[in-house]
């Protein structure tokens, strides 16, 4: 008796119709549409994330074995050879040899710092721009997510708005599934917006620490070359870059009084 009981208030307990999966199945292929759009986004934003860092902190790794053992070289192919092939810090040095090089040749003259700093610079913007591959993508995700899930809300009020006029009535059995949708695409988009705007920012922040850096490594580099290697910067115990080493100013004599 006890069983039965329970298997009928079992059957008589009301369908919830309230979800967020029956939301999205009331709101047809526009709502499917519209979360497939901005789950692919919260995909490749993650993916773009994760990526960057990888390769970020692949670059500040390579500038710590520049800082801690380049300089200590005898000369700048001596130092590259202590570089991985693969590190920005090397195509630096390799592209001032093959620029001081190619000066060489160049039969129009030319001023040699002119054309060491200018193959440099091109050097650093290569560099730069590679670590600045795929952060459009987040700030255009950051941007326009939001304007994404606004449609799947707007598509929603709509859909209530005919179910009220088809009804005679706002009974809320008959708009709360076209309003659940449209409040769940509005989260969604927020959802993958705000993410991938943090990301944005904070990996903008590291490229600018690593540009800094390969900038003053770059400088040090002109240095060297335009010196015949005179001057070169100071380097510690730990491998910590100094500013340039440059030559004590002669010690003031002392007035001598008449």
């Amino acid at each position: 008796m006890f069983i039965e009981i329970l298997a009928a208030a079992g059957t008589a307990a009301p369908k919830n119709q309230f979800g967020f999966w029956e939301a999205m199945q009331q709101g047809g292929i526009i709502a499917w549409f519209t979360l497939g759009v901005l789950a692919i986004m919260s995909v490749s934003s993650f993916y773009i994330l994760f990526s960057k860092l990888f390769e970020q902190n692949k670059v500040m790794k390579q500038g710590e074995a520049a800082r801690a053992s380049f300089w200590k070289a005898n000369s700048l192919k001596e130092g590259a050879a202590k570089l991985d092939k693969n590190s920005a810090y090397r195509q630096i040095v390799d592209d001032g040899i093959k620029a001081e090089e190619d000066h060489a040749r160049l039969t129009d003259p030319v001023e040699a710092h002119d054309w060491l700093h200018g193959s440099l610079n091109r050097s650093q913007g290569l560099i730069n721009s590679k670590l600045a591959t795929g952060l459009p993508w987040l700030a255009t995700v950051g941007a326009t997510s939001p304007f994404i899930g606004l449609f799947g809300t707007v598509i929603g009020i709509y859909r209530a708005l005919i179910k009220i006029g088809i009804a005679g009535q706002a009974s809320i059995d008959a708009v709360a599934g076209p309003v659940g949708e449209a409040l769940i695409m509005t989260a969604l988009g927020l959802g993958v917006a705000v993410p991938a705007v943090l990301a944005y920012n904070w990996l903008q922040g590291r490229n600018k620490r690593i540009a800094e850096d390969i900038s003053d490594f770059s400088n040090d580099v002109l240095g060297y070359i335009s010196s015949d290697g005179a001057v070169k910067p100071t380097t510690t115990k730990g491998g910590i870059q100094t500013k340039p080493a440059t030559a004590a100013a002669p010690a003031a004599k002392p007035a001598v009084k008449k």
